[in-house]
């Protein structure tokens, strides 16, 4: 039987003290599932715990690449039921080659290639034993509309990442539904939405409605999205996101099922 987008029991979400991944949290808690968040920063995500039903938290950097392994065998003896991953963690930083010294960029860079790729990365190959037990797993990933379309030249690091994820997420599914494995990948592709992610930037608020029309409140973000998780669609947009999807997949998605096989 094909596993379902919702038919999980227990999800992590990392970044789930705020923004977009406690918006997820708070959506799965309340049709009933078990939670438990992660982040950097262990203040946030008391605080966040409290308001949603105390539910579980843990500190973690996905920076931390050495940390990873040990933080899943942790994890998974303690909630042996987890099923489902959201890896929504991540951070944006504005880089302008022309401004900054090579040490400086490198390493702002360094730990965002870090944070953005290597820790969805690492966190998924270490799960994927653990969720190859159950009779079926999610794996979420949120990637970005800048990794389709790279239009904020001031943070090109990020845009990098996010098509990594995008690209990542669709070669992942197909190796899992190649080798008969019950574990559904989903990539969420944002556009703008009101949250902190601009927070290193000169305007951190850049991103909400009232300086950014096009941008979307977390609500109206949380609303598409639940709908195509409900829908069990693979690949989620949200607003003007859904249509760059749609136009992505239209050009290329027939010469990748062609090369793959994948539907």
């Amino acid at each position: 039987m094909t596993f379902k987008t919702l038919d999980f029991n227990c999800a992590l979400v990392t970044g789930g003290g705020g923004g977009i991944g406690r918006a997820i949290s708070e959506y799965f808690l309340s049709i009933g599932k078990k939670v438990i968040i992660c982040g950097r920063t262990e203040s946030k995500l008391q605080e966040a715990s409290k308001q949603m039903k105390d539910c579980p938290y843990y500190v973690l950097d996905t920076g931390n690449i050495a940390g990873i392994a040990d933080f899943v065998t942790k994890i998974t003896k303690e909630h042996p039921d987890l099923d489902c991953l959201v890896n929504n963690a991540g951070v944006q930083r504005p880089l302008d080659v022309n401004e900054m010294s090579a040490e400086e960029f490198t390493q702002k860079a360094d730990n965002e290639v870090a944070i953005n790729i290597q820790g969805p990365l690492h966190l998924i190959i270490h799960l994927l034993p653990h969720f190859k037990q159950k009779s079926g797993a999610v794996i979420m990933n949120v990637s970005s509309v800048l990794g389709y379309i790279p239009t904020s030249v001031i943070n090109p690091v990020y845009n990098g990442t996010k098509a990594w994820v995008h690209f990542w997420s669709m070669n992942l599914r197909t190796q899992l539904e190649q080798a008969g494995a019950n574990i559904r990948v989903i990539e969420i592709a944002p556009p703008s939405v009101g949250t902190d992610l601009h927070r290193e930037r000169k305007d951190p608020n850049d991103n909400k409605k009232d300086k950014n029309p096009a941008a979307l409140s977390v609500e109206e973000f949380m609303e598409d999205v639940i709908a195509q998780f409900e829908a069990n669609e693979d690949h989620i947009g949200a607003g003007p996101s859904r249509k760059v999807l749609e136009r992505w997949y239209g050009e290329f998605g027939p010469d990748y099922q062609k090369a793959t096989g994948h539907k």
